[in-house]
């Protein structure tokens, strides 16, 4: 049923005074408020979009309720239509004076044309009140230069460009970190401390002084007052020209008593009783004038700042530039929106900036961070797509006398796990494209033997193979380990790193060149210019998240397309995989071999310390060996953190006399760590002091105690790699940590470790508390920084923006057919992220 346009004065006066008397429902001359507004909204204005009438026809529901809400779902309720009339006031407007625009518009910033027809100009234009005041024609272009926005300027252009924003666009896909609802409009009897709310009262009384501590500090003080009760608020003024008695006048004439101001702002509490803290103030004209402010009576954007940028100037400028969304054209297809239930583009950059109620808010964010993971997968797609179309110059053998061999040598049988892991590399390996698998496995699972057999295979197919290893330690470790079973079967192995001697080095370089020598293992000395290859057919890459994008891609470079095996033993989450690995072919060892016991893990405090002792004590009267880890090597001054250096010779005189400790850490040159280690693997020394160098590599079958002290300091799975030092013979084995925190939210992380072995369930959990970057280090892993995307709460969106890509690129992977997605593809990762996102 269709009504006359609205009288929006009339409506808007109710709602103040039903705000004024505190939301209780007013009898009128005829009808109740809230059967007033049932009765309004029960009829379709005219000028009504056909798109609004659900919005409307929501609104009248909701008002049919409205004697039955709670007092703060109804100030709420009258928050959103308060805003909702004043968007509608005009667009009725804008159609009177736009029924027959039709313009077609090109974008300079690309080479599509842009048609904007009356219906969805006229439908877009109700939701940004900036547009009711200018035509199309004068709107901001895509490609526009900021300086050239009304109240920007050069100046403040400048500023903004160290944010990276120079253009339209850039503005408008400045996504905000986060909103404050300042939407909830109270009386002052109903304020609580830690909401977020907009009041509207009279001015009692405004004094203003200087601070006594600081003579460039001016506060102002304003007494408000309403029909509930009265509330003292305070703004802080710092500079020596707030304290003269010009700008006090300017003051006093800004906010004269028994003018009505609406302030908003965070309530909290101080010895004088409740306050907004640091409010945002707005004069108006009569109680109830709509809010024009930018913060006040909104939910409110929050934008990442850098120095000298305010957020003001950020959300004055995006205000400034939303007209031009007119302008934008959606990258994707209708019916993949229509699958997935996005947002139309336009829209979700309005309300991202401009939310008018939380669940239009939600709905844009939810387009937004599909948006980011669909790019995201686009690329990491795109690249696995271009892998499979290279050809591989190693096409190896699946079996043969090697593999059968060192079948025959191996002491244990492998798992269910490690076979069907090497049954999917060994296909990998005979495929006419190069193999690119991850194999993810717990501390322990026995990675290196899968890794093994791959070596073994491209050695027999006549192709040699190269081991890297991050580390030192772990190069060193993985030697031995070959060594021991190479020389049973006659082949050479040689370990190249910082500290092999030069002639030795020498040697090993030529034998490479001429393929006498078949396999190496070594660290980062890998991928120097002086290491050539005769034929190199396969690169396994240990704890391959440690290495940087760079140096995993020069040592591929010493081949021509040579497989590739990476191996990682911190088990990553399904959503982080397939942000940084969705290139990539995974494969997982979930299961550990049999006769592996259980580490018994136990959380300590500082008071506990003596059962720690006796412990070790007990292991080592036992013949057993013990760690003791620390985050740091030596005393700071700025940490009160115990150091390896002083607790190991603190230990040593004091606590375990009758014991020898060793020392290690990372300073230490490379024939230090080689003795250190040669000592405790000889059970020379029964204890070693050490900090997290020996997270990975030291494979000690007697070492039965690991003791982590400052355990809170150190990440979950940090933690999970420095407990599988130990439990690798029969013995039972033990995992203390000592916590000298009293932050609950860190007794509650390392409780995860008491209650779980299972490596990829505490990766999940160490994402959850600490986030992606921090688990893998942003620098190196590839992890890009989203803006509104998490990986933790948005793993669905993940999930269903990878569906999408692979629609896509099945399609067709050049992006051709879709030709608005490539262009935006073009925009976000080769000038947002530089075109390197991942490996």
């Amino acid at each position: 049923m269709l009504d006359e346009t609205p009288d929006w004065s009339r409506l808007k006066r109710a709602l103040s005074i039903e705000v004024e008397h505190g939301f209780t429902n007013l009898m009128g001359r005829q009808y109740r408020f809230s059967e007033f507004f049932t009765l309004t909204f029960g009829k379709f204005p005219r000028s009504l979009p056909r798109s609004e009438r659900l919005r409307w026809q929501e609104l009248a529901e909701k008002f049919s309720n409205y004697p039955h809400l709670k007092l703060q779902d109804r100030q709420h309720l009258i928050a959103q239509t308060r805003q909702y009339i004043h968007q509608l006031k005009f667009q009725s407007r804008v159609i009177e004076s736009n029924q027959e625009a039709k313009i077609i518009e090109k974008d300079s910033e690309s080479d599509y044309q842009y048609r904007i027809q009356n219906t969805k100009y006229t439908t877009l234009a109700y939701t940004i009140p900036s547009l009711s005041k200018v035509t199309l024609r004068h709107t901001p272009r895509l490609g526009q230069k900021l300086q050239e926005l009304p109240k920007i300027g050069v100046r403040k252009a400048e500023n903004l460009a160290c944010l990276g924003l120079r253009t339209i666009r850039d503005l408008l896909f400045y996504y905000p970190r986060g909103h404050i609802d300042y939407a909830s409009q109270v009386n002052i009897s109903a304020l609580r401390p830690a909401d977020t709310v907009t009041i509207v009262a009279i001015v009692k009384r405004c004094n203003f002084h200087v601070s006594s501590r600081n003579k460039n500090l001016m506060i102002l003080e304003i007494v408000l007052r309403d029909n509930t009760g009265q509330l003292k608020i305070s703004r802080f003024f710092a500079g020596a020209r707030f304290t003269s008695r010009g700008w006090q006048e300017v003051l006093r004439s800004r906010y004269p008593v028994g003018s009505t101001v609406a302030a908003c702002g965070l309530v909290k509490r101080n010895k004088y009783g409740l306050t907004l803290d640091n409010p945002e103030l707005e004069v108006l004209a009569h109680p109830g004038d709509p809010l024009d402010s930018l913060t006040i009576g909104r939910v409110v954007p929050i934008y990442k700042l850098t120095g000298g940028v305010l957020g003001s100037t950020v959300r004055q400028a995006i205000i400034s530039a939303l007209p031009a969304i007119v302008y934008l054209q959606d990258p994707l297809p209708c019916g993949l929106r229509e699958k997935y239930e996005l947002m139309e583009l336009k829209d979700a950059i309005y309300n991202i900036h401009c939310p008018t109620d939380n669940e239009l808010l939600q709905q844009a964010r939810r387009r937004l961070v599909f948006d980011e993971f669909f790019y995201l997968q686009i690329s990491i797609l795109q690249r696995r797509q271009q892998a499979k179309q290279t050809k591989a110059t190693a096409i190896l053998n699946s079996g043969g006398h090697l593999i059968d061999s060192f079948s025959k040598i191996l002491p244990f049988q492998l798992t269910n796990s490690q076979q069907r892991v090497i049954k999917d590399i060994l296909k990998d390996l005979q495929q006419s494209t190069p193999m690119n698998r991850l194999v993810q496995g717990d501390v322990g699972s026995g990675k290196t033997v899968v890794a093994v057999v791959a070596i073994l295979a491209t050695l027999q197919s006549g192709y040699q193979a190269a081991l890297m290893a991050p580390t030192e330690v772990l190069a060193e470790q993985h030697y031995q380990k070959l060594l021991s079973w190479f020389n049973l079967m006659c082949l050479p192995v040689e370990l190249l790193t910082s500290s092999t001697k030069m002639l030795k080095r020498k040697h090993i370089h030529s034998r490479l060149e001429t393929g006498e020598l078949p396999l190496v293992v070594g660290t980062h000395a890998l991928i120097q210019d002086t290491v050539k290859f005769r034929q190199l057919g396969l690169v396994v890459i240990d704890e391959q998240h440690r290495f940087g994008v760079e140096q995993r891609a020069k040592l591929q470079q010493k081949g021509e397309q040579p497989h590739v095996l990476t191996m990682t033993a911190t088990p990553i989450p399904r959503t982080l995989a397939l942000t940084i690995h969705g290139d990539l072919d995974v494969s997982q060892i979930d299961e550990l071999p049999p006769g592996r016991q259980v580490i018994q893990t136990t959380l300590l405090s500082g008071q506990q310390r003596r059962y720690a002792y006796d412990l070790i004590r007990r292991e080592i009267v036992q013949g057993r060996q013990v760690y003791i880890v620390f985050p740091l090597i030596e005393e700071s001054e700025t940490l009160d953190l115990r150091s390896a250096v002083n607790e190991q010779k603190r230990l040593q005189e004091k606590i375990f006399p009758e014991f020898q400790l060793g020392l290690l850490h990372g300073r230490m040159s490379s024939s230090e760590k080689e003795e250190a280690i040669s000592k405790f693997r000889g059970n020379q020394t029964q204890i070693l002091v050490s900090t997290t160098v020996v997270e990975v590599g030291l494979d000690i079958s007697n070492a039965t105690v690991m003791l982590i002290e400052h355990s809170e300091r150190f990440g979950l799975s940090q933690l999970h790699q420095l407990r599988g030092r130990v439990g690798r013979g029969t013995a039972k084995s033990y995992c203390l940590l000592m916590n000298s925190s009293k932050n609950p939210d860190a007794q509650q992380r390392l409780k995860v470790l008491e209650q779980s072995q299972d490596g990829f369930f505490i990766s999940e959990m160490d994402m959850r508390f600490r986030g992606p970057g921090q688990l893998l280090g942003t620098q190196q892993s590839g992890v890009p920084d989203f803006t509104l995307a998490n990986l933790v709460e948005h793993e669905d969106i993940l999930m269903l923006a990878r569906q999408a890509a692979q629609t896509v690129i099945e399609t067709d992977s050049t992006l051709e057919y879709w030709c608005l997605i490539k262009e935006e593809f073009k925009y976000r990762y080769e000038r947002l992220m530089g075109g390197a996102i991942m490996t």
